[in-house]
């Protein structure tokens, strides 16, 4: 089929094939302005942008294989410092996501995060919603077109203030009231699609049969997902990560008992059977089994080292922000605070860390959770909920992930910082590496020591800020 645009100023115009590429959540056709319109031109040229956006996504990278050793994850050969900025991509529109993404490239991170959200991708048992909002085929090939990487989080219990699926804290303060009733709710029926609850004699977040048989269900449905529109690494795809077994599960596992721990033992080899390829993580999970990278979630992780000493240290979720509920206050955190914590965190050894979230957006419809939270997931995040820049926390987290970039040759060279207290809130990480490398990168030690400036100087601003 052939469609034409009109050039305004022209006497003529050109036609060009409509082409499609189908995936399961659709397909993507060129839109074309009509005849005369004034903005035809740059119409054209944008949704033509988008378009070669979609039909590369697959094929931008060259197939590579992630692993990890203690220091950091190894992507095609070579260990990463790698900043990550969470989007959720059911909290806006996909006509948002291009923008999305390249304010995040932009800003400069790495990595997009975002969790896959069950009630969303299955509201009917057995009937998948791969479409609009919940694209996530789309959603992850214009995360691979853009030469980010996605750090996919399956679940199948996400938390994350959606509907079915609201904060984990809200369980410890039910526990310290001793209400028996909201504690059993929030701790069983959050995070899944209603009709779950629905199937007789099923348990949630326990060794029950039937909730196991659902979870791997959805979970296997994902992971084929992703291999069959290869968007995992090996395949040349954007995926170099996958978070299973659900979401701060430590949380609560105490509750459980040992059908706790036996859960997330299953869940754990369930995960590593589905042959991803990629590495696994979970958060918050201090007995995570032994192929399972843990990971930090929390305003500050500089002092969290995983459960074994051959896994990297990663901060899953770096809170910038909080959410809101009616009739309360609106949270801020300060930037100074936050790009402290995050130059801290690198310094200390850690290698991974995802501002959760670096785009908030919308709870559309009914997928605010409770109890009474806003429509509003703003989350005072690099990105606010409109997609416009919040300044000045997006500006001054770039010139943050500058440097850290700047360090990144001589973060990685080293098996681990050496620790020297120098004083009352001075403290020096030594990194060593050989002679030989020294003098192979000795433009790369120079951008090192730019770096250091800067942090001492972030340092400084945070302390005063801090201080006043």
């Amino acid at each position: 089929m052939i469609q034409s645009v009109f050039f305004p100023n022209s006497l003529s115009s050109i036609s060009f094939p409509r082409t499609e590429r189908k995936h399961s959540g659709g397909s993507e056709w060129q839109m074309v302005a009509q005849r005369g319109s004034p903005w035809g031109l740059r119409c054209f040229f944008l949704c033509l942008a988008v378009q070669f956006a979609l039909e590369a996504a697959a094929e931008y990278f060259k197939p590579f294989n992630v692993s990890y050793d203690h220091r950091a994850l190894i992507i095609d050969g070579k260990r990463r410092m790698l900043v990550s900025a969470g989007i959720h991509y059911p909290r806006a529109t996909p006509e948002m996501w291009p923008d999305l993404i390249a304010k995040s490239k932009e800003g400069g991170v790495d990595v997009i995060q975002t969790y896959a959200f069950w009630s969303g991708h299955e509201p009917v048992r057995g009937q998948y919603n791969f479409e609009g909002r919940y694209d996530i085929v789309k959603f992850a090939n214009l995360v691979g077109a853009s030469g980010l990487y996605l750090h996919l989080r399956i679940g199948p219990y996400v938390c994350a203030e959606w509907n079915f699926g609201s904060h984990c804290l809200n369980c410890s303060f039910l526990l310290f009231l001793q209400v028996p009733l909201l504690l059993t709710w929030c701790l069983v029926f959050l995070g899944f699609p209603v009709w779950l609850r629905d199937i007789p004699g099923i348990e949630f977040r326990t060794n029950n049969a039937l909730f196991k048989e659902e979870m791997q269900r959805f979970v296997k449905k994902m992971v084929d997902l992703m291999q069959e529109e290869e968007l995992l690494s090996w395949q040349g795809g954007p995926i170099i990560m996958l978070q299973v077994i659900e979401n701060e599960y430590g949380n609560i596992e105490a509750q459980f008992g040992q059908k706790g721990k036996e859960y997330i033992k299953w869940a754990a080899e369930m995960a590593l059977g589905l042959g991803a390829g990629v590495p696994w993580v979970m958060c918050k999970q201090v007995d995570a089994p032994g192929s399972i990278i843990d990971a930090c979630n929390g305003y500050y992780c500089d002092g969290y080292k995983p459960n074994s000493y051959n896994k990297p240290t990663m901060w899953t979720e770096d809170w910038d922000g909080w959410y809101a509920s009616w009739g309360g206050r609106l949270p801020h955190r300060p930037v100074e605070d936050l790009a402290f914590a995050v130059a801290r965190f690198y310094q200390r050894g850690g290698s991974f860390q995802n501002y959760y979230m670096y785009f908030g957006g919308t709870n559309f419809g009914r997928t605010s959770g409770g109890p009474f939270y806003i429509t509003s997931y703003d989350y005072d995040a690099p990105i606010d909920e409109y997609g416009l820049l919040s300044e000045p926390k997006w500006g001054h987290l770039k010139d943050l992930h500058a440097a850290i970039k700047l360090c990144e040759p001589a973060l990685v060279a080293a098996d681990s910082p050496n620790y020297i207290k120098l004083g009352p809130k001075q403290e020096r990480m030594t990194y060593l590496f050989g002679r030989k490398t020294i003098l192979a990168q000795q433009s790369q030690l120079i951008a090192c020591a730019t770096c250091c400036v800067y942090l001492l100087m972030a340092s400084l601003q945070s302390q005063r800020v801090c201080n006043d």
